[in-house]
């Protein structure tokens, strides 16, 4: 008889052999959306402010103010929050994780004493965590939809500093949501840099050739210094706290009935 091979029973949850194989991916998938939640709700993070930029802005290089206004008002905006009466954390800032942008968001958080988050995925180059995250609150992804899923569903506001593909695929994702009403809270938008940003789209021609609707233009906020992005911000944010931690945003999905009644929430 052949000697008793503990890994051979292994139970499922502990073989990571499974764990690794396509088989497993949905699992793989729904830990990504289980463990952040668990790390949430254990620091009591209610909402969420992200910043999203380029990690390639670097604080001594090209463009290098953008690096030093990020952090400000990351600083700013973390000071605000914790003025605020609250049981819980609220308007966190949230980071990808990485350098750049990222990393001053999380810096700036840090200079007034607060936590801040780092939402993390692995990418052949330049994204690694920094030094700045709330090491409880850093998270690494494998799936780009699940991290964009907890950017999407914490977030009261997003502040989108410059930057390349990345950064546009975060922009027009949240855009396509606040546009559609696919979630049922707004989500502000605000575009730090306006000069980088209107030479870069030009929304006011997507409105002349029909693409989008003139009010379309109003779910768009442009900030040029660290004062006036905080001013959007406080002006605009409902600062009364969802009755749950974290204030996670629903999905709204009609069915074939069209009255309000047969609004369903997922």
């Amino acid at each position: 008889m052949l000697p008793f091979n503990p890994n051979s029973h292994a139970f499922a949850y502990k073989n990571n052999a499974f764990l690794d194989s396509d088989d497993a991916r949905p699992l793989r998938i729904l830990a990504e959306y289980l463990g952040p939640l668990n790390a949430f709700r254990r620091q009591r993070v209610h909402d969420i402010i992200v910043f999203f930029g380029s990690a390639r802005l670097l604080e001594d290089g090209p463009l290098a103010s953008f690096y030093a206004q990020a952090r400000e008002l990351a600083r700013l905006v973390t000071e605000w929050s914790q003025s605020l009466p609250a049981d819980g954390q609220r308007f966190t800032v949230c980071s990808g994780g990485g350098g750049g942008i990222m990393e001053a968001a999380n810096r700036g958080a840090v200079d007034s004493g607060g936590h801040t988050i780092g939402l993390n995925i692995g990418l052949p180059r330049e994204q690694r965590p920094n030094p700045y995250v709330t090491p409880e609150l850093c998270f690494e992804f494998h799936y780009f939809f699940m991290r964009k899923l907890w950017f999407a569903h914490l977030a009261k506001a997003i502040v989108i500093f410059p930057g390349g593909f990345g950064t546009l695929d975060e922009l027009f994702e949240i855009l396509t949501l606040a546009q559609t009403r696919k979630l049922d809270r707004d989500i502000l938008i605000v575009l730090y840099g306006s000069a980088y940003w209107r030479e870069l789209i030009n929304f006011e021609a997507l409105v002349r050739h029909g693409m989008i609707s003139p009010e379309d233009l109003n779910l768009i906020h442009f900030a040029d210094d660290p004062a006036t992005a905080l001013k959007v911000l406080t002006d605009s944010l409902n600062v009364a706290k969802d009755p749950v931690t974290p204030a996670f945003a629903r999905s709204v999905t009609s069915c074939c009935d069209t009255t309000a009644e047969s609004l369903t929430r997922s």
